[in-house]
C-alpha cells in the first residue's frame, strides 16, 4: 500500500554569493534532481541513489568516501562469474570440504553446501546472492580462477575482480576477498561505485532475476547418491517487504557494520541505492525510495525463518 505525499511546502535555505551564487546550507545530503523537497537524512555513513534509466544521480552522502564494504563485495563476484566468456550455468561444481572448513574458520555466513554435493553455476548463484553464502563464494572462485590448487584459483579470481572493476571505471573500489571477509582491511568501496556497478550488474537476465528472488528450493545430486534438498532464503528483508524492490545485496561485518545494496523499480522507474554502515538500513532504504517514488509507502518487515542466515 502506498499513498502520494501531499503539496510540499519546504524548500532549501541558501545563502546569495555574490548575487549570482546559491549555495545550500545545513543539508548534509547532496541532490542533484529538481524537487520541492529535499532529499531525506540517512544514518548511513555513506549513502547514493542513482536513477538507471537515465544514469542520473538523485541523491548523495559521503558518496566518494572509501569505506568497507562486507558482503555487497558478492555483487562484483556475482558479475565476474556471469560475465566469463563462454559461461555454462548449467557447469556441475562438486562441492569440497575446504570450502566448509573456510566458512567455519572465518565464522562467515553458509548456504551449508554439504562436501561432494554437485551444484550448478546456477545454483551456486544462488547459493551466493540470497543466504550470502561464503561457501558458494569460494566454490564460484576456485571454479572460475586459475592456477594448480584452490588457493591460487581463489587469488586469481579475486585479481579478475579488481580488474573488472578497473575495466568500469570504479577508481575507489579494491577487493581483496571473494565474499568481502576480509583478514587486512583491504576490501572496499564508495556508495557511487557500488551503485555503478549495480547498475552494471542487473544488465545481466540471470543477475536480475537471482536477486529479486525471496526464497528458492533446489535440489543437487548428493555424495551418496541421493538428492539433496537446499531451501535459500534471502537475507534482504527489503524484497517481500517494500512494494517495488527488486534486490540486491545485504552485507554485515564489524569494520564495515550493516550495509544494503538496493534496488526498485515502479512503473518505467528503476533505481539502485546504496547505504553503508547504516544500523537503520532498511528504514533509511525505505525513506529513499519513497521520497524518490514521491510517495509514503505502508510496510510490514518481512522476517526470516529462524533458522535462516542473517547478514
Amino acid at each position: 500500500m502506498h499513498k502520494r505525499r501531499g503539496t510540499v511546502t519546504r524548500r532549501w535555505r541558501v545563502a546569495a554569493v555574490a548575487s549570482t551564487v546559491a549555495v545550500a546550507i545545513a543539508v548534509p545530503v547532496a541532490m542533484a534532481q529538481a524537487s520541492a523537497e529535499p532529499p531525506p537524512e540517512v544514518s548511513a555513513q555513506g549513502a547514493y541513489l542513482l536513477d538507471t534509466g537515465s544514469d542520473k544521480e538523485l541523491m548523495a552522502k559521503d558518496a566518494d568516501t572509501k569505506r568497507p564494504m562486507a558482503s555487497t563485495t558478492k555483487i562484483m563476484t556475482a558479475l565476474v562469474v556471469l560475465e566469463t566468456r563462454g559461461l555454462d550455468l548449467n557447469q556441475q561444481v562438486t562441492i569440497k570440504q575446504e570450502y566448509r572448513d573456510y566458512v567455519t574458520k572465518s565464522g562467515a555466513s553458509t548456504a551449508d553446501l554439504q562436501t561432494g554435493d554437485k551444484l550448478t553455476v546456477n545454483q551456486l548463484l544462488y547459493g551466493l546472492m540470497l543466504p550470502s553464502g561464503c561457501d558458494a563464494a569460494m566454490a564460484l572462485a576456485d571454479t572460475f580462477g586459475t592456477g594448480d590448487t584452490t588457493a591460487e584459483r581463489t587469488k586469481s579470481f579475486v585479481s579478475k575482480m579488481n580488474e573488472k572493476a578497473q575495466d568500469l571505471g570504479l577508481t575507489n573500489t579494491k577487493y581483496d576477498s571473494f565474499d568481502g571477509v576480509s583478514a587486512d582491511a583491504d576490501n572496499y568501496s564508495t556508495p557511487h561505485d557500488l551503485a555503478r556497478l549495480t547498475g552494471r550488474a542487473m544488465e545481466n537476465a540471470t543477475f536480475d532475476t537471482v536477486v529479486k528472488s525471496v526464497s528458492i528450493k533446489q535440489e543437487a545430486p548428493a555424495a551418496n547418491g541421493r538428492t539433496r534438498y537446499y531451501t535459500w532464503d534471502n537475507t534482504n528483508q527489503l524484497l517481500g517487504s517494500y512494494e517495488g524492490a527488486i534486490g540486491v545485496k545485504t552485507g554485515t561485518t564489524t569494520p564495515a557494520g550493516p550495509c544494503l545494496v538496493f534496488a526498485a523499480k515502479r512503473g518505467d522507474k528503476t533505481v539502485v541505492g546504496v547505504v553503508l554502515n547504516d544500523a537503520d538500513r532498511y528504514p533509511d532504504a525505505k525513506k529513499m525510495l519513497d521520497w524518490t517514488y514521491d510517495t509514503t509507502t505502508e510496510v510490514k518487515w518481512r522476517q526470516l525463518p529462524k533458522d535462516a542466515q542473517r547478514d
